[in-house]
């Protein structure tokens, strides 16, 4: 591993790139803020996707693209001189510093559950009107649902057992046969979305991410589906024209390997 000057002198070494990048490069010269944003989330997007599948080698890349990004941030900003890499660096330390007293400070937690509380306290002391002003309103709903739940938890609004949940999950399954059986399409939305939200609950009390949870699951959808289509292609007959009961054997198979 690299020691702390050689870091030093590699994220330097990154800065002065982006200036030549930006001096230079036809590209690079054009970008801003605006037209970065959808990289760095297709980028984020990445990095979550090695990490999911634990490829340390991928994750690393993903990481020098994510931190890339940053600096073209902060470079663009410094151009303006609203703000460059230092005030980003230092802004964040500072954070870190106020909202970790029990680090920096004389306050005495017992265990992460009480840091999580301290660090929402402290978010309304700075002048949040709620705790919920933190959630991002373009995050997918899925994440949005689990941060929402995470972000009440922090100020004691939340369930005591996971039995309690999961006879919430219960009752809002009822609550939408009702409704199915009724054939109300805009209460049936309502009530699977009460589902929905009922179940991300329940995961977090099962200490479960649902959104690693659930795109473990599409993965695994997804490399079972190709097994099938691939032994589909070696009979030369077009899955549209296999029988269920002909997938679901090359299924069974895909599931064992």
């Amino acid at each position: 591993m690299n020691n702390r000057q050689q870091q030093l002198e590699a994220f330097g070494r990154l800065l002065d790139i982006m200036d030549d990048l930006r001096e230079k490069c036809p590209w690079d010269k054009k970008q801003t803020l605006e037209s970065l944003r959808h990289l760095t989330i297709e980028e984020t997007y990445e990095l979550g996707d090695a990490i999911l599948d634990n490829d340390l080698a991928e994750i690393k890349k993903e990481l020098g693209d994510l931190l890339l990004h940053i600096v073209f941030y902060a470079k663009i900003g410094s151009e303006t001189n609203a703000f460059d890499i230092a005030d980003v660096a230092n802004s964040i330390c500072d954070k870190l510093i106020d909202r970790h007293p029990h680090i920096y400070g004389d306050v005495v937690v017992a265990d992460e559950e009480e840091v999580k509380q301290n660090w929402e306290k402290l978010k309304l002391k700075e002048g949040k009107k709620s705790v919920l002003e933190g959630v991002p309103k373009s995050l997918p709903a899925l994440v949005k649902a689990s941060r929402i739940q995470d972000k009440v938890k922090g100020v004691g609004f939340d369930w005591e057992e996971p039995h309690q949940v999961w006879d919430k999950v219960q009752e809002e399954l009822q609550e939408l046969q009702v409704e199915v059986k009724a054939g109300n399409q805009d209460k049936i939305e309502a009530e699977f979305g009460d589902v929905l939200f009922s179940m991300i609950n329940y995961a977090r009390f099962l200490k479960i991410n649902p959104e690693d949870a659930l795109e473990r699951t599409n993965k695994k959808f997804m490399k079972r589906f190709m097994y099938l289509e691939s032994k589909a292609s070696e009979l030369g007959k077009p899955l549209a024209d296999m029988t269920l009961a002909e997938m679901d054997v090359f299924w069974e198979e895909a599931k064992k390997l």
